[in-house]
């Protein structure tokens, strides 16, 4: 009586091996379903737009409360700096960047906790956008509540001699990607840390095949 052996015969069901009742049959493929567009719009309005007014005015209305003031006075001619070594310009810029940071944050951890049971790709392009537009809006909302934006009239008002406050300026542009940046980077942090996670498939069971 000769003993069984294992098969090294490896050749799946249907390509001529003849039919294995111990394979797994594969699942079939999931069924593609096109994609909703007017949902994905709806769903990007509905987190950018509140995105854009809130985060936008938090932003604009910290900004001129934590940037520094550019000292200037007027010789009757000309409005100058008071110091001309002065880093308070770069400040203003900075203090912008690092605020957008932190009100993004909070903007992209709070959408991710409103909508954590839906998520999606149109939540994080409405979220990104409304963030960018949030930032513009907050760029003249600082302006418009900073100091007066008219520096000769100003200078006219108080006369010569006298110091007072330059208006708000953002010399670099760039700096208003800190909005932005900090919301959506909280959100994806938010979603790996803390978003659903698809279950992975049960593995197949696989038994050897045996010969006479």
């Amino acid at each position: 009586m000769i003993a069984p052996q294992p098969s090294e015969d490896h050749r799946t069901p249907g390509t001529g091996g003849g039919h294995d009742p111990w394979s797994v049959p594969a699942p079939p493929p999931p069924a593609r379903t096109s994609p909703q567009w007017g949902r994905e719009i709806r769903t990007a309005l509905l987190v950018g737009l509140p995105v854009a007014v809130l985060a936008g005015l938090a932003l604009g209305a910290l900004w001129p409360v934590l940037a520094p003031r550019v000292p200037v006075v007027s010789n009757g001619r000309a409005v100058m700096l008071q110091n001309s070594e002065g880093q308070q310009a770069i400040a203003i810029d900075g203090t912008f960047l690092l605020t957008g940071l932190a009100v993004g944050v909070l903007a992209g951890a709070l959408v991710f906790w409103l909508r954590r049971r839906r998520g999606g790709i149109a939540e994080v392009l409405g979220l990104a956008a409304g963030a960018v537009a949030g930032a513009f809006l907050a760029w003249r909302v600082g302006i418009w509540l900073g100091p007066e934006e008219d520096l000769v009239a100003h200078a006219r008002r108080v006369g010569e001699g006298v110091v007072f406050d330059a208006p708000l300026k953002l010399e670099a542009k760039g700096v208003l990607a800190g909005l932005p940046f900090g919301a959506v980077g909280a959100h994806l942090l938010c979603t790996a840390l803390w978003g659903p996670r698809t279950p992975l498939p049960a593995p197949g069971r696989e038994f050897p095949r045996w010969k006479g």
